[in-house]
């Protein structure tokens, strides 16, 4: 889901779960009524080091006193960085630690980038060609998954899961890919409330019903009256957090309802 950072975007919550509880029915555009399951076949990330948020204060514009409110009052003196990667290279960053891939390119279908926000980047930097070709997966569909603000990374999964449960070939798989480069002075920083950093995760994906790790329930909200502007204004937040509780607690209980269980029998929540 969003958090309360003044951007606009959806809300979305899974539900996971081990083997012996059911399988979801998906249903979306291209896939409607099938049955499937998304289970998680490997995870690996990457985080750059960590650099000073004082050596972006110029380039940011903050004053000495934002500067301080965030080292001293929000406790974020340092951000994960790469000023010398692109984009392509931190995903790929990610993508070599996903050992369970290497010899299984040519089962990969599907590779989804999940992007918080619109790449502030011209074509082909944004192409996910260069990625492809590097990781001998050309042969797969490439596309990105956007416009849904911090809830495009489960989007990204429960659409991988739609798109392999309607594969006719049992063992393909998908691979998924979140995290982006802060490009411009939008997307390093919210106003008075983050300097963002940079990192990188890669999830492969199969549609395993005898899965350890499988993704039991989604479910999902776009509150576009939110989504005007890149940095809601006063009323618009104010509106934006009447409705944040509310609209979370509605989409965690659909997410629920979808995987059968019940809030009591969650072992462990995790927020963003």
């Amino acid at each position: 889901p969003p958090g309360s950072d003044g951007r606009p975007g959806a809300t979305a919550a899974p539900v996971t779960g081990a083997p012996g509880q059911r399988s979801v029915s998906w249903a979306s555009a291209g896939a409607a009524n099938v049955v499937g399951m998304t289970s998680i076949v490997a995870v690996s990330s990457s985080l750059p080091d960590t650099i000073p948020i004082a050596r972006f204060q110029h380039e940011l514009g903050l004053t000495d006193v934002q500067l301080r409110r965030y080292q001293r009052f929000y406790g974020l003196s340092e951000v994960c960085r790469a000023p010398e990667a692109g984009e392509t290279e931190l995903l790929l960053r990610a993508t070599a630690k996903l050992a369970e891939l290497r010899g299984q390119e040519q089962r990969v279908k599907y590779v989804l980038q999940a992007r918080t926000m619109p790449s502030p980047l011209p074509y082909p930097l944004t192409s996910l060609a260069p990625l492809q070709a590097e990781l001998g997966l050309e042969h797969a569909s490439g596309f990105v998954v956007s416009h849904h603000a911090c809830a495009s990374g489960l989007l990204a999964l429960d659409m991988a899961g739609t798109l392999l449960a309607a594969d006719p070939d049992p063992d393909a798989l998908a691979l998924v890919l979140t995290g982006e480069k802060t490009g411009t002075g939008k997307t390093q920083s919210i106003p008075d409330v983050t300097v963002m950093g940079e990192g990188t995760a890669a999830f492969l994906v199969s549609a395993d019903r005898t899965g350890r790790d499988r993704m039991l329930g989604y479910a999902a909200r776009t509150h576009t009256r939110f989504g005007a502007d890149f940095i809601m204004g006063e009323a618009a937040a104010k509106d934006f957090q009447d409705l944040y509780g509310p609209g979370l607690t509605e989409v965690i209980g659909a997410a629920l309802d979808e995987a059968g269980c019940a809030l009591d029998e969650l072992a462990l929540v995790l927020p963003h």
